[in-house]
């Protein structure tokens, strides 16, 4: 029979990117008193990856787990991009509620709107904490109307709409339930999560049913899969069998030779684990996300969402341009082959196939901003690769029509760049769908557009824009093909010899357009040194040198003034390149380059 378990609460954390989700989760782990009194804790301990910990951004959803009062509350601090949604859909299946994180002056944005649909539909139940409550400009009393509006857009159930709200500011470490109230600790969050999430609810005496709902690796042990033990009890060395209810084929039988819960930030070894605890169990090579571990006498799976395709594709290659394996500690394809899957241990929503060339792979995902942090990682681990233009994936339907991956995209601008951001985005056969004023002068436009639209599009809205806008862009559908889509107005400079820079030939070669390179850096044949506005490719000379004869000094070259080069990042280089281009990536350089290196073979595949 189904039983409570009172002891434990188990929540997951959901916001959008930079609302604070992380820092609240730092708090509860402190004042729950996981960290010794005099132990230095960095900010955002959960991060732990270091482009999250740059960007602020979280990537990969954490497990930890915090005590109070004797109850055990298990806590999933989830991403907020909607890139890494792969991520938020599975770890609701372990929760029985979530606590939105708003914050107070922005309000729900396009991201929540994402994930809370997902819980809504779960039938999870509800917190609203409002954090940051002590920023000069916060406007808690709207925001709540702004919540509750949301709520009853997404159609959320009588009970979800009667949700509690706690306003809070996760810097300072305090929560209150009135704006009133004197604020002194975290308290009234905890109590709050206590009283108003259910239990978790399942049958101890029931066969075994674990769903994996994450997996997560490690060098020694391998991979590790994570879930919520939903009926029965798990202990260690006992036998089971993997099945899966979108593979009704999969039956494996498997023992458990490790057993962890979370304490804190730590995995505690258990010998054995009953309804309701969230578990990780090593010892399973090739356990997935969505297998149901199961007592062999009654192997029944549970279903789970299946996991939304990927839209967006690009090409890794091997590095062949000639200052290829200088850079990097990994540059063979059997090291990028290797280090490309073992990425899928992790990563759900990414895709790896191999080609009809062992140099090259096709690697597909949810955004640009998806794939531009798997290569960020890789060059950082020290690989050096190559990567082509992103491209999207197309469909077709049961008459043949060809169909592509449609965004709606949401955009906060300043009313005085609307008819800028307008322009451009119908350019990419985009559909404004709706306008209206938000707040701060702001106007928020939202818009149909191709993914492929998107592809290029971030760096120019943020000069358009002065960098003062916001976009946000969400998966849609797959809609019918709406015709060719013409991306860039400018043209490359071309280096055309392999050498040194020198200003000299700088200086001739800036009239041409911008450079992307100064003094005394390597270029080679055929490497994109810079950008010609007027749209043509050119070939110039940046090694070229001052002949010296008697009346000319080497001196006079110290005069000549260059601008400086503009430093594309990598997200940028991804934006700019052409489909007759690469990036090659190394840890030390991002360089851009032509396909093919050679102009007389380059001139005759153009012709064709």
């Amino acid at each position: 029979m189904n039983i409570k378990r009172e002891d434990i609460r188990n929540i997951a954390i959901i916001a959008h990117v930079d609302h604070g989700k992380t820092t609240l989760v730092d708090e509860l782990l402190k004042q729950s008193g996981v960290f010794r009194s005099n132990q230095v804790v960095q900010e955002r301990v959960m991060d732990s990856n270091d482009i999250e910990r740059e960007r602020g951004i979280t990537i990969l959803s954490k497990n930890t787990a915090v005590f109070y009062k004797d109850v055990k509350i298990n806590i999933i601090d989830t991403p907020g991009h909607a890139d890494f949604g792969g991520e938020v859909e599975r770890v609701l299946k372990m929760v029985d509620g979530v606590v939105l994180v708003v914050d107070a002056f922005e309000g729900p944005m396009p991201q929540t709107k994402f994930v809370l649909k997902k819980a809504l539909e779960l039938n999870l139940a509800v917190i609203v904490c409002v954090n940051k409550i002590d920023r000069p400009e916060a406007r808690p009393d709207e925001v709540i109307d702004e919540v509750l509006e949301l709520l009853i857009d997404l159609d959320a159930s009588d009970d979800q709409l009667d949700c509690p709200f706690v306003f809070a500011s996760a810097k300072s470490g305090v929560a209150v339930l009135e704006m009133s109230d004197e604020a002194t600790d975290m308290q009234p969050l905890f109590e709050t999560i206590i009283s108003h999430i259910p239990a978790p609810e399942g049958d101890p005496d029931a066969q075994t049913q674990v769903l994996i709902s994450t997996i997560d690796y490690n060098e020694y042990v391998g991979r590790i899969g994570v879930g919520k033990v939903s009926n029965g009890t798990i202990r260690v060395n006992q036998d089971s069998v993997i099945v899966n209810a979108h593979d009704p084929e999969k039956f494996r039988k498997v023992k458990i030779s490790k057993l962890y819960e979370f304490d804190g930030l730590n995995k505690v070894e258990v010998e054995k684990a009953t309804v309701g605890s969230i578990v990780a169990i090593s010892g399973i090579s090739d356990i997935h996300i969505g297998d149901t571990l199961c007592s062999p006498e009654n192997p029944e799976p549970i279903s789970f969402q299946k996991i939304s395709e990927p839209t967006i594709a690009m090409q890794f290659m091997v590095n062949d341009s000639p200052l290829a394996g200088l850079e990097g500690k990994f540059v063979t394809s059997r090291h990028l082959r290797d280090r490309l899957f073992r990425e899928l241990n992790t990563d759900v929503s990414l895709r790896v196939e191999e080609t009809d060339t062992t140099e090259c792979f096709k690697v597909s995902g949810r955004g640009e901003l998806h794939l531009s942090v798997l290569i960020e990682n890789m060059r950082r681990e020290g690989y050096e690769f190559a990567v082509s233009k992103a491209e999207v994936l197309y469909h077709r339907d049961e008459k043949g029509h060809l169909l592509e991956p449609m965004e709606i995209a949401y955009i906060d601008v300043p009313e005085e760049f609307t008819g800028i951001v307008i322009e451009k985005l119908s350019y990419r056969k985009g559909e404004l769908i709706g306008m209206s004023k938000a707040s701060g002068g702001y106007a928020r436009l939202e818009f149909s557009i191709p993914a492929r639209g998107l592809i290029g599009y971030r760096g120019e809205f943020m000069t358009d824009t002065k960098g003062n806008g916001i976009i946000n862009t969400l998966f849609n559908e797959y809609g019918p093909f709406k015709g060719d889509i013409s991306y860039r107005q400018t043209g490359s400079l071309i280096a055309f010899e392999a050498g040194e820079t020198i200003t000299y030939g700088l200086f001739n070669a800036q009239e041409r357009g911008i450079l992307f390179v100064g003094p005394g850096e390597k270029v080679y044949q055929g490497m994109v040194v810079g950008q010609n506005p007027k749209g043509d490719d050119i070939e110039i000379n940046v090694c070229k040198r001052k002949q010296l004869t008697n009346t000319r000094a080497s001196g006079s070259d110290e005069s000549l003034k260059l601008t400086p080069p503009k430093i594309l990042s990598l997200e940028q280089a991804l934006d700019f390149i052409e489909n007759d281009e690469l990036v090659e990536v190394t840890p030390k350089n991002i360089r851009i380059r032509k396909k093919i290196l050679d102009p007389k073979l380059r001139m005759r595949a153009n012709r064709k």
